[in-house]
């Protein structure tokens, strides 16, 4: 299981090798407002804010991974979804996770350092 690369770089999309199956993850707006449900949060600050402290658990990271992959069109359920992941699987789920927002949204390149700093 790991994550295989992505889908179309234009639907943002991220592919997870989900045991040989290929599951494409896609943050759809219905996906953002089912993560925002689960995370209990109603801007995408504070969305990102919850993601990024690392306080999610089990329940959480399998219903935001369905969340995704319905995004990425599939029909799974977050029972059926949580059922097919074990432990060892969870490093790829968390990168998954984070790719589909990098993808989504990019990421803020630091400033360049200023060469006349100490």
């Amino acid at each position: 299981m790991g994550v295989s690369g992505t889908g179309n770089p234009h639907r943002a999309e991220v592919v997870l090798d989900l045991e040989g199956e290929r599951m494409v993850l896609r943050l759809s707006l219905q996906a953002l407002a089912e993560i925002e449900a689960i995370l209990g949060t109603t801007s995408l600050s504070q969305t990102g804010e919850k993601l990024a402290s690392g306080a999610l658990g089990a329940d959480g990271l399998a219903r935001i991974l369905a969340a995704l992959a319905r995004g990425g069109g599939s029909s799974i359920s977050d029972r059926a979804l949580a059922e097919r992941i074990e432990a060892r699987h969870l490093p790829a789920v968390i990168g998954a996770i984070a790719d589909v927002f990098v993808a989504a949204f990019g990421v803020e390149e630091p400033p360049p350092a200023d060469p006349c700093s100490p």
